[in-house]
């Protein structure tokens, strides 16, 4: 298995990128997905993918409260707190491990950073379309077949036509998108190795640790003592339900039941998805180019996920 469905190890699932969803596919988290397993796995997946992309429409809401870094901030620190809590990892680890464990942290705080920055200017499905370049990239790279190139160009021709198409959109937003997507791809790179060092959850709730730092100067900044008011600590609160805690359960129940290759095709959808919450929670309509750029991309990602 070659390019970001290797993370299926660590049960990497996306993209608002979305960040400090991914657990492995075993401990406390596992005793909740059971209580799914009368429900077919396509549909566990799907129902994974529309409460991230919920997450993401609702966390987008907040930010007229906190702003993007502060809403950023609260979903980091509330995940990291329940993760330490889980999973009680210990602090004294080998420097090598903690260097992986930093970094790891580091590239997931930059994505949420990043990708939250995008939503703020351009629409939830455009920003989540521009990101998923990140996960396709890896794929692409890590193939050794010639038609993934032409998905790779399809998918290029996709995120040109939608950041052109009907006046194209804010110049800020794309580069917050085309950074968030490349933290994407680092952190996929850098789970291989946190899984390889560490055991269960603990690693993610170490570098988790390091990632709530990063964001928090910048949510302190943004959103000051707005952080500790409790209406936006209770949206905060179910901001990581829909975009954490719920996919978590969803998606490590259909791993059990349903090959990588197609939780991967599945996980295609994700653009798609992100635009139609986009639409319905937001009201954020994308024009009909935009839309066609957007199917470009998911048929990249489904063409380059079926040789997988």
């Amino acid at each position: 298995m070659s390019g970001w469905w290797k993370m299926v190890d660590v049960v990497m699932v996306h993209v608002e990128g979305s960040p400090e969803r991914r657990l492995p596919a075993s401990g406390p988290f596992a005793a909740a997905a059971r209580a799914f397993g009368a429900i077919p796995p396509p549909a566990l997946v799907l129902l994974g993918v529309v409460s991230v992309q919920v997450g993401a429409a609702v966390a987008k809401q907040l930010f007229t409260l906190a702003g993007p870094a502060g809403t950023v901030t609260l979903r980091l620190v509330l995940a990291a707190a329940v993760l330490l809590v889980v999973w009680r990892p210990s602090f004294r680890v080998d420097r090598r491990t903690l260097l992986v464990v930093a970094g790891y942290g580091v590239v997931l705080g930059a994505m949420n950073l990043t990708f939250y920055q995008a939503i703020e200017r351009i629409p939830l499905g455009a920003a989540v379309t521009i990101e998923f370049l990140g996960p396709l990239a890896v794929a692409v790279l890590g193939s050794r077949r010639w038609l993934d190139g032409l998905w790779a160009l399809l998918a290029a021709a996709g995120v040109l036509l939608l950041t052109r198409a009907d006046g194209g959109l804010e110049l800020t937003g794309v580069l917050f998108a085309l950074a968030a997507a490349a933290c994407w791809a680092g952190y996929i790179l850098l789970a291989a190795a946190l899984g390889s060092r560490t055991s269960d959850g603990k690693g993610l709730a170490l570098a988790m640790v390091f990632g709530s730092a990063l964001a928090l100067p910048f949510g302190i900044a943004d959103a000051g003592a707005a952080l500790l008011d409790p209406v936006v600590l209770i949206a905060g609160a179910a901001v990581a339900l829909l975009s954490s805690v719920v996919p978590y359960s969803l998606e490590l129940e259909a791993l059990r039941r349903i090959p990588p290759r197609v939780f991967g095709i599945l996980m295609s959808l994700e653009p798609a998805v992100a635009a139609l919450a986009g639409l319905v929670v937001l009201h954020e309509a994308l024009r009909p180019a935009q839309w066609v750029a957007v199917c470009c991309v998911v048929l990249a990602s489904v063409g380059a996920t079926r040789g997988v």
